[in-house]
């Protein structure tokens, strides 16, 4: 009958539907048909270290599910010149948005400078991008006067840094950052500022590195 027909039709539409749903999850689709791992699966054991280690001054440090690239962002350099997070790959980042209108990021300057003096090396770097995009002689001037002397000082004028690390992350506020193996995978996310030179903040970097406390 036309009416079964058209059910029985239905149910069949239905019922390849839900299979290619199971077929997309499972990453048996063309495209993924190898079962390759993805570019980051190498970082599961760090990303389990992160998470452990996030507690006490560091607990608001998202380590996130399944660790995934870091977005590519164009931003200057000490020198001036372009550079980007995948010319600094090869080491840990901690990739910390900042502003000079932005009074928690001013506050936790200090902490991100003396986490680079103790710990900052060929394995890890604290990358500080300021986001400023008006009066572009303030940030670096603020920067001396607050004594901050071990952040390379990096910035994005034009404005472009901030929306994508806001896409990302689904941060909407400052400070936001980013903790990046030497792969270039994103391994956890911290919404506003922290003490990132205390003990705890100390012993997070070191987990990230797989060194002992």
């Amino acid at each position: 009958m036309p009416g079964r027909t058209t059910i029985a039709a239905g149910a069949g539409l239905a019922a390849l539907a839900t299979l290619g749903l199971a077929l997309y999850g499972s990453g048996l689709l063309p495209g993924n048909t190898d079962g390759a791992p993805g570019p980051c699966a190498g970082s599961d054991p760090a990303l389990a270290r992160v998470d452990a280690a996030a507690k006490g001054e560091v607990a608001a440090m998202q380590a996130l599910k399944q660790a995934r690239p870091a977005p590519e962002i164009r931003f200057k350099g000490p020198d001036g010149a372009e550079t980007g997070l995948s010319d600094l790959k090869g080491r840990l980042l901690l990739v910390n948005l900042w502003a000079t209108w932005c009074a928690p990021c001013k506050a936790e300057m200090p902490a991100l400078d003396r986490l680079q003096a103790q710990l900052g090396g060929p394995d890890f770097q604290v990358v500080a991008i300021n986001v400023d995009t008006r009066n572009l002689d303030k940030p670096p001037d603020w920067l001396k006067q607050a004594g901050i002397h071990d952040l390379a000082f990096y910035a994005d004028p034009g404005g472009r840094v901030l929306p994508t690390i806001q896409r990302d992350t689904q941060s909407p506020g400052l400070p936001t950052t980013m903790l990046i193996d030497a792969k270039g995978c994103t391994l956890g996310v911290m919404k506003g500022p922290a003490a990132w030179s205390s003990p705890d903040g100390l012993a997070l970097i070191r987990a990230a590195l797989g060194r002992a406390s």
